[in-house]
């Protein structure tokens, strides 16, 4: 072992030690605004911040509320109708319905995607089926809801249905199916089949996707319900936030009107920020499949 390390020894090469203080601060702080700038809630809320503030001062040299009312007109509009109007019931009756629809979707884009991976036929059913409707608006089965459903909250969770199904099935079965050889095979080794080897083994590696596909079908849904509740409003005379629009409007409170669009919004930021950010980060992230 002593001959071998003399063998490597290169006597032309100087080597020189370096003192630790002459190397300077390997560790600096990081300084206050570094920190801040590294928080994603600062900078969404500094954009927000902007957005608001473009709005108020077109809304002022705009100089016409009918068009389009200031940030602070629309806020206190907002305020009116949560502490004495009726923004915060309409809105509860909107998630309400809307979580009826989302999760009904849900259940049958699961037995769809189990059955695509189950067979061969229910593949080609899930992709014939999915390359018909997924490109079919749900705002255009608004007619056949009403012959079939009639008025009434069966018709909207129709629509939602169709909004919610195919995004889910599609992106779930397009997880599914990107689920490397190499863990199936890991699956089927462990002695895994059926219900067991598709919850622990493709569910997590095709969560990502999956997510995606909730994400999407979620956003589909929130903009199916507001434009069915116009609809079905007028119809029925009742309604949730969809209604509340269209009611102001006709009434020419226009602050309102956008005190309710500003809801809507506020309801999407929440369900982003809140529910799905939270989800990505206790599973995808924590897996390390995000960065």
């Amino acid at each position: 072992m002593m001959q071998a390390a003399t063998n490597l020894d290169r006597p032309e090469i100087v080597r020189e030690t370096v003192a630790m203080e002459a190397l300077g601060a390997l560790e600096q702080p990081l300084t206050p605004w570094v920190k801040a700038w590294n928080n994603g809630a600062l900078r969404k809320g500094l954009l927000l911040l902007g957005l608001a503030l473009a709005w108020q001062l077109y809304a002022q040299a705009l100089g016409n509320p009918l068009l389009v009312p200031t940030f602070t007109a629309t806020l206190a509009a907002f305020w009116q109708a949560v502490a004495a109007g009726p923004l915060l019931a309409r809105a509860l009756f909107s998630i309400k319905v809307l979580l009826m629809g989302y999760a009904a979707g849900i259940a049958i884009a699961v037995l769809l995607t189990a059955l695509a991976v189950s067979t061969r036929v229910g593949t080609d059913l899930l992709e014939t089926l999915t390359a018909m409707f997924n490109p079919l608006p749900a705002i255009a089965l608004l007619p056949l809801a009403l012959l079939w459903f009639g008025l009434g909250n069966p018709s909207i969770v129709f629509v939602l249905v169709h909004s919610v199904l195919w995004a889910v099935a599609l992106n779930t079965h397009s997880g599914f199916t990107s689920v490397s050889r190499t863990l199936r095979m890991v699956g089927q080794n462990c002695g895994l089949s059926g219900p067991r080897y598709v919850v622990l083994i493709l569910v997590p590696a095709a969560f990502p996707s999956i997510l995606t596909g909730l994400k999407i079908g979620w956003a589909f849904a929130w903009r199916t319900l507001i434009a069915a509740e116009l609809v079905f409003g007028v119809s029925s005379g009742s309604g949730g936030l969809g209604w509340f629009i269209y009611e102001n409007k006709n009434q020419l409170e226009i602050p309102s009107v956008f005190a309710g669009l500003f809801s809507v919004i506020l309801i999407g930021l929440v369900v982003e920020n809140l529910v799905f950010r939270n989800i990505e980060s206790r599973t995808v992230r924590r897996w390390g499949m995000q960065s």
